[in-house]
């Protein structure tokens, strides 16, 4: 890529608009962004039958409930940007046993309609999680349709000088946005720039966020002098959750010879462990993890992320299951408990930067996608 034409696609819009002249593909810089979700005042009633019981048959049933629910309510307009990217990750791993493909189809449909392209910000972690579903589509089909338009702006990236006064990842959100992209571009490519530009971006990200005493993260810079009611650091329940889920997406598609293996998964050890001193009573965490009696209801999207994780980490071999196991299953009865008959899934904490009051009933898609992700997890070694 020439110095001017990356130049041009750094200011986004600009990008977009040229790559929609010259390939008759959507503009994506001018599509309205549809709202991820609600908060009703009344859900209607509660699930009565759905089960806790860990075995194949009843988390299929608590995930087919709630992934049909949410695909249904899909916006006319397919969206890219980072909270239906997350919804995209968790339906396309919906197994094959749980009508998988159904989901998998409709995120083809998705793809089509976007033109496989990632939002308008290059630099911007944000407008690449959407990429996780390309990518994973590719895996499935080989179709370079898929492939190219991703692969072309991660290497913008790739190319771009750091800017010292700005970090790329400068929030904790980041970790789960864009660095399992570049897992999937170097397992695909074979190409280890996408390995080293991820691993640069995310130690410098780490050494500015993560507190080597309470092993979790900060949202951001602007939350490191920030305090519960009772006196401890406000570390956000999503944020550290969107950080576990990142980091567990990334091994996953290390090399089991990858000298970097060894600091992400000793990073995801640490943040378990952190984790699971603070899980309520109720098997959940609430939004300020160390302040949870500031907060009367739990956090469905952080909870189901962190679940998410520790399972991982207990079906790899990288978490003790004697401890983690019964944390794991009682996070999943817990949410089980926020799913409405008609398959919504409560207590998701609005779009925010912070811990946050929420409602009951309010329903996001990317916490839909988080507990996707989590019952996969779960399910690949019920019985």
């Amino acid at each position: 890529m020439n110095r001017k034409l990356l130049v041009a696609c750094i200011s986004g819009a600009l990008c977009m608009a040229v790559a929609a002249q010259q390939a008759n593909v959507p503009d994506l810089s001018k599509r309205q962004t549809a709202a991820p979700g609600d908060a009703p005042s009344d859900a209607g009633p509660a699930a009565t039958d759905l089960s806790a019981a860990i075995t194949k048959r009843d988390i299929a049933r608590a995930m087919q409930r709630v992934a049909d629910w949410q695909l249904q309510r899909l916006p006319a307009e397919a969206q890219y940007d980072w909270t239906y990217g997350a919804l995209y990750a968790g339906m396309m791993a919906v197994p094959e046993d749980i009508a998988g493909d159904k989901y998998r189809a409709a995120m083809r449909r998705v793809g089509e309609e976007l033109a496989w392209q990632p939002g308008p910000r290059v630099l911007h972690a944000d407008d690449q999680v959407v990429s996780q579903m390309y990518l994973e589509q590719y895996m499935l089909s080989h179709d370079d349709r898929m492939l190219a338009p991703t692969r072309a702006r991660i290497d913008a990236q790739v190319n771009t000088p750091d800017d010292p006064t700005k970090p790329l990842w400068w929030w904790c959100d980041a970790l789960f946005m864009a660095p399992p992209v570049l897992a999937d571009l170097a397992a695909i490519t074979h190409d280890d720039k996408y390995w080293t530009f991820m691993d640069h971006q995310w130690h410098i990200a780490d050494n500015l966020l993560y507190d080597r005493k309470e092993h979790l993260f900060s949202r951001d810079l602007t939350f490191l002098d920030r305090y519960e009611k009772n006196g401890r650091r406000v570390f956000w329940s999503r944020g550290n959750g969107w950080v576990m889920a990142g980091l567990v997406r990334v091994i996953d598609r290390m090399p089991a010879g990858s000298p970097l293996r060894e600091k992400y998964i000793a990073r995801l050890q640490e943040m378990a462990a952190a984790v699971i001193k603070v899980q309520g009573a109720d098997g959940l965490w609430r939004p300020g993890l160390l302040g949870a009696g500031s907060y009367p209801l739990p956090e469905i999207s952080g909870s189901a992320f962190i679940t998410f994780a520790l399972a991982y980490g207990v079906n790899h071999q990288l978490l003790p299951a004697a401890t983690y196991l019964p944390a794991i299953h009682k996070a999943w009865g817990g949410m089980l408990k926020h799913i409405y008959a008609d398959g919504r899934l409560g207590c998701i904490q609005p779009v925010g930067a912070a811990p946050a009051p929420l409602s009951e009933t309010s329903s996001y898609v990317y916490g839909v996608g988080a507990f996707l992700l989590a019952g996969t997890e779960i399910y690949s070694t019920a019985r």
